[in-house]
């Protein structure tokens, strides 16, 4: 088929067409992105700059933090300016390039809770070969291969949309580009590349999700046979990334594991994965981590002692 596009540019109907609650939205969404910029900058230079936070997890906790600002990055600015302007409009370009990096960013998040499970099961059930399985030179290609996981899907997910006719009409029900709702506007028949979105980004949110659950699951059997104050150190570490997978994996599965199709509750949904999430990263990881509120402090006493001179 002729891959016939008229379409120059997209509408966004954004979140919600009440100025009022737009308003709100507005100073809410704000407040969650600069929390997100500055919380997930806080524990990238903590960990940088800390001689204690060398192991590998907090090695993985300063990428996914990189990437919980990306992502964020992606989509909250457009969405935040877009709650006080009455024309939402991207351009195609635009709107391609936000899938690409959404998706991109997504993804290569979904490896590195991936990955952070394998550090945790090898740190807790095989102590004492730790040191050896998961060494930098491993902790690299472990990173590597995440960002090249994204990569790949997002080039699998992109290719496949911008082969797509847009014919009209090209309102988004959408506050952002993204797969579904473009899936919909296109003027052919879009059930096989339904079926390759669920097949990519379904499978890998769910088979990650599966092996996450695992891994966490052989950890806590594994804790029976640990004393008791490491057993709740162990809990503590394993307990924060817990529920942020939960908090990341639901909406993804929800979102992606099904055929072409949109719900109303969609938009709300994304917002969750998009934006609160990589707010909630920072908060989770910094409150229920001993080592990481002592070089906090440690990073604060110093500052003082140097404005004091």
């Amino acid at each position: 088929m002729e891959n016939k596009n008229n379409v120059t540019e997209f509408i966004l109907r954004g979140l919600t067409q009440d100025k009022t609650v737009a308003k709100v939205c507005f100073s809410l969404f704000l407040a969650f992105y600069a929390t997100t910029i500055l919380g997930n900058l806080l524990i990238i230079i903590i960990i940088k700059t800390s001689e204690q936070l060398n192991s590998p997890m907090y090695f993985f906790l300063s990428y996914l933090s990189f990437v919980d600002i990306s992502y964020s990055t992606v989509t909250a600015p457009k969405l935040i300016y877009d709650l006080l302007v009455e024309k939402k409009t991207i351009s195609f370009a635009g709107c391609i390039a936000q899938l690409f990096a959404g998706h991109f960013f997504g993804c290569t998040e979904i490896f590195l809770l991936t990955v952070m499970a394998y550090d945790r099961c090898i740190a807790i059930c095989k102590p004492l070969h730790y040191t050896n399985t998961v060494n930098k030179h491993v902790c690299g290609w472990l990173v590597a291969a995440s960002w090249v996981g994204g990569f790949v899907h997002s080039v699998v997910q992109t290719l496949q949309t911008i082969q797509l006719p847009f014919c009209g009409p090209n309102e988004i029900d959408h506050y952002c580009c993204d797969v579904h709702p473009l899936l919909k506007l296109a003027c052919t028949d879009t059930y096989i590349p339904g079926v390759i979105v669920a097949a990519n980004s379904g499978v890998i949110s769910l088979s990650c999700f599966v092996v996450l659950i695992v891994s966490y699951a052989v950890i806590l059997v594994s804790l029976r046979r640990r004393s008791s104050e490491g057993r709740l150190k162990a809990l503590y570490t394993c307990t924060s990334h817990i529920t942020v997978v939960v908090l990341f994996f639901g909406p993804c599965i929800f979102i992606y594991m099904r055929p072409s199709t949109t719900f109303p509750a969609d938009k709300m949904v994304s917002v969750f994965y998009t934006i609160i999430t990589p707010m909630l990263n920072p908060l989770i990881y910094t409150l229920r981590n001993e080592e990481v509120k002592n070089a906090m402090k440690k990073l604060w006493s110093r500052k003082v002692k140097r404005s004091e001179k």
